[in-house]
């Protein structure tokens, strides 16, 4: 049952299933919460717009999200993409040109029905974030407002293919989820006898779509599309931007305020790639009552003070022990009035030999040659929160890291944005990068990892460019820590760790690197901000309000998120290997049973970077109505000194039998990766 939060809750129905007509003659799946009433008085709508299969993959998050907001007089409406769920049509990659067309008919669409006002707004976490911002810069004249949590406005800075110009292992990992993902039938009770029609059309069209994602190794066209910060101008409806500090997409909230010139408003907290009302680490808080405000001032035109509150919201952290899982993290909440903001300085920190210091001390050379497995000390870099995805103590990746470390600090430090690592440094090789982590180190020497970042060497300010170095000619680069909110207490000292391999996040150097740090003349900036009295005259936010979420049965337990790194003493081999097991989960008001098994093997032999192996193999099962489907994929990608290596498969089952199989075997020039 719903717990109300609306003045006059407004009685609603559900509509499990509609279809929306498209232009081209394609029918896309529609699920509609809507007031009871709103024929007589109708209301404005409010889209989310996924590929993630609204009959079961997100069946529980939508009956938790969308009831009350339906219930404070809004049409809640969740669409299926082109191609997925229950939707019509084929779909070939994330974030197309005809996804954002699709999506400003649907627009119109729902602008046009005698239930709604006309006025339209789209909320979505992750996919329905980015294309919720794209179809913004669309403008469709009826999209007035939007909300995006856990985005970006940089397909190749800010998601997970490429960090920092560098290839990482979540471009392969992610793409083996959409991989299984794509394969999956539409539900018959919904489409009818076309059903088997739709999933051998969306077998036929399946691809891996990591093969197109390793084609594009610098930041290109392909990625400039859908990429909004190309023209922060085209976006003139109200944007709301949040994220979560353990969230890999927390740098685009500052970014999206400070690019943006339309009516906006950022929320930064502590959780991970969720919505806040279920966030993890807490505190979760009252997010659908938050954007209930947003959308009665933007959709309905109610004073409800929203647009007088702080432009920026963050939620500083206090200092924690380090540990791979955090049921919440204390702290606070702060308010800008804008962004970049007035309270916050630039303190500089030289980084001398060994140390951190407010003064840089003569120039001196420090050689950096990271043993290939360092970097086994992080955390997932797309996670919910759950426990095994933080990162642990990172002694283990700074002993074979350099570390630059303060005096224990006189008083408490206070940090709200991006810290910059500035670093002077030659290669031996033409192809290198180089990894730095802010960290936290309590007295009696625990270091607990505030943020990091990357740098390919090969693109240092112009991602769309590949140069090789010059072997021993130093260079000037400037490494950007995502931004975070953190706090450094008194008695603590700031770390910077620098190595050479971050293993496997990022993919290895085509060779040992060695790299030449001038000490004396490198430098770590601080983003620290001034505590300000007008930091509680805000009002803060309301508990969580969640609506019932769908009943189901788990039929076959699973084993949840297993994290493992394993150091083979004999050959040299260190595998992190990665386990997600959800089990088999029956939907109890539809019948329908779903159930995935993903599975991640990164490994590499110490000193051998043309050893890493990245392995993806996973099975998506589906069944209704005696009808049985199983979805098996792998994935493998591995290197030579000029080229990738992938090698995919699909075989789909149905009742136990094959009926679809294809193989994929492909040779990629390595571009500066």
């Amino acid at each position: 049952m719903t717990e109300h939060f609306a003045a006059k809750p407004r009685a609603i129905r559900e509509i499990e299933h509609c279809w929306i007509p498209l232009s081209d003659g394609t029918r896309l799946a529609a699920k509609i919460w809507l007031p009871i009433d709103a024929e007589d008085e109708p209301v404005p709508a409010i889209l989310e717009y996924l590929p993630y299969r609204k009959r079961d993959g997100t069946r529980g998050r939508d009956r938790t999200n969308h009831p009350p907001v339906a219930e404070a007089g809004y049409a809640c409406v969740r669409v299926d993409i082109r191609g997925t769920g229950d939707s019509e049509g084929v779909y070939h990659d994330e974030y197309s040109v005809q996804e954002q067309r699709d999506g400003c008919e649907i627009v119109a669409w729902l602008a046009d029905q005698s239930w709604c006002t006309g006025a339209v707004g789209i909320i979505g976490i992750s996919w329905g974030g980015f294309n919720g911002l794209q179809i913004a810069a669309r403008r469709p004249p009826a999209l007035k407002a939007i909300v995006t949590i856990g985005s970006t406005d940089d397909r190749y800075a800010t998601d997970v293919h490429y960090y920092g110009g560098c290839l990482i292992k979540d471009n392969i990992a992610w793409g083996s989820v959409m991989f299984g993902y794509n394969a999956l039938p539409p539900d018959p009770e919904l489409v009818g006898e076309a059903w088997r029609g739709m999933w051998q059309a969306r077998l036929e069209a399946n691809t891996p779509w990591t093969l197109e994602w390793l084609r594009h190794q610098r930041r290109d066209d392909y990625w400039r599309q859908g990429s909004v910060n190309e023209d922060f101008s085209a976006i003139t409806c109200a944007v709301y931007a949040v994220s979560g500090w353990a969230d890999n997409y927390n740098e685009a909230v500052p970014r999206l305020l400070a690019g943006l010139s339309c009516p906006r408003k950022g929320l930064s907290g502590p959780w991970a790639h969720q919505y806040p009302n279920k966030g993890h680490p807490g505190p979760a808080i009252g997010f659908l009552q938050e954007t209930v405000r947003w959308w009665d001032h933007w959709l309905k035109g109610i004073d409800t003070g929203i647009m007088d509150e702080p432009m920026y919201r963050a939620w500083i952290q206090d200092s924690v022990a380090p540990a791979t899982v955090y049921p919440e993290r204390p702290g606070r909440w702060v308010g800008e009035p804008s962004w970049p903001s007035p309270h916050i300085e630039t303190q500089v920190w030289a980084m001398n030999p060994g140390r951190l210091e407010r003064a840089a001390g003569d120039e001196v050379p420090l050689l950096l040659n990271s043993l290939q497995a360092t970097g086994t000390h992080q955390a997932m870099l797309c996670h919910h929160g759950e426990p095994g995805t933080f990162s642990p103590d990172q002694r283990g990746d700074d002993a074979v890291s350099l570390v630059f470390l303060s005096e224990p600090l006189a008083e408490r430090i206070e940090i709200l944005g991006a810290p910059i690592v500035e670093l002077t440094l030659s290669s031996d090789r033409p192809n290198a990068f180089v990894a730095v982590r802010l960290n936290d180190v309590t007295p009696d020497g625990a270091s607990t990892r505030v943020h990091h970042g990357v740098l390919n060497l090969n693109r240092p300010e112009d991602p769309s460019t590949t140069t090789p170095l010059e072997p021993g000619r130093p260079i000037t680069v400037r490494v950007e820590v995502d931004d975070i909110g953190h706090a450094f207490p008194a008695g603590h000292r700031i770390a910077v760790s620098v190595s050479s391999t971050y293993f496997p996040l990022v993919w290895p150097s085509p060779e040992p690197v060695t790299l030449t740090l001038l000490a004396g003349r490198c430098h770590l900036e601080l983003p620290v901000r001034r505590a300000d009295a007008g930091d509680g005259a805000f009002a803060p936010f309301g508990e969580a309000v969640n609506g019932p979420g769908s009943p189901a049965t788990v039929v076959e337990p699973g084993r949840g998120l297993c994290r493992e790194v394993t150091r083979d003493a004999v050959t040299g081999t260190v595998t992190a290997h990665q386990l997600q097991d959800g089990g088999l989960v029956r939907h109890d008001d539809t019948g329908l049973l779903e159930g995935e098994r993903g599975e991640n093997w990164h490994s590499i032999v110490e000193g051998d970077p043309l050893s890493a192996r990245s392995e993806t193999r996973r099975v998506d099962t589906w069944r209704k109505d005696g009808i049985e489907i199983e979805i098996r994929t792998s994935q493998n990608l591995t290197a030579d000194r000029t080229d990738f290596h992938f090698h995919a498969e699909l075989e789909a089952l149905e009742n136990g039998k094959p009926v679809f199989a294809r193989t994929w075997n492909e040779t990629i020039p390595r571009d500066g990766n």
